[in-house]
C-alpha cells in the first residue's frame, strides 16, 4: 500500500527532526559552559541529515522504479561539532580567564540556534499534517 509508505516517509522525517530539536536543545542548555570533560568550552553541535535508503531487494527495487521514488525518507547520518572559533569575554575574575582577562565562550549564538529550532518545528508540524492527510485519506477509501 504506498499509503503506508507515505507514512514511513513521514516518520523518519519525524524522528530526524526530533533528533535536531534535542541537538538544539543541548546547545542551548551548554551555551555558557566553559569547560567540558576536555577543558575546552562546550563546542556547537549540528545535526547532518542523509537520505535513507531501503534494503536492497528485487521487489524494492521494482517498486522504486514503478512509483519513480528514490527516496524513502531521511535519517540523520551524524552530529558534528562546529569547529568555529570560540568567542572571547573580557572577564578577569572568571576561574577560565586567561592572562589577559578573556575568557573562552561557547561558540553557540542564541539567534542561530532559535531560527533552527522553529525551522525544525516548521519542518515538524509539516509532517504531522502530513501524516494526518495520509491517515484521512485512507479512512475515506476504507469508507468507500
Amino acid at each position: 500500500m504506498a499509503f503506508l509508505k507515505s507514512m514511513d516517509i513521514s516518520a523518519s522525517a519525524l524522528s530526524a527532526q526530533r533528533v535536531r530539536m534535542d541537538v538544539i536543545a543541548e546547545n542551548l542548555a551548554n551555551i555558557t559552559t566553559t569547560r567540558t570533560a576536555n577543558g575546552q568550552p562546550y563546542r556547537r553541535r549540528y545535526v547532518v541529515f542523509q537520505q535513507r535508503e531501503d534494503e536492497v531487494s528485487f521487489s524494492s527495487l521494482l517498486d522504486r522504479a514503478q512509483a519513480r521514488s528514490n527516496g524513502s525518507g531521511v535519517r540523520v547520518s551524524e552530529i558534528r561539532e562546529d569547529e568555529s572559533p570560540f568567542k572571547l569575554d573580557y572577564n578577569p575574575e572568571h576561574p577560565d580567564a586567561n592572562a589577559e582577562g578573556y575568557v573562552q565562550m561557547p561558540n553557540v549564538d542564541l539567534a542561530v540556534e532559535m531560527i533552527d529550532m522553529m525551522a525544525a518545528t516548521r519542518s515538524y508540524e509539516a509532517n504531522v499534517t502530513a501524516m494526518n492527510a495520509i491517515k484521512s485519506m485512507a479512512t475515506k477509501a476504507l469508507e468507500i
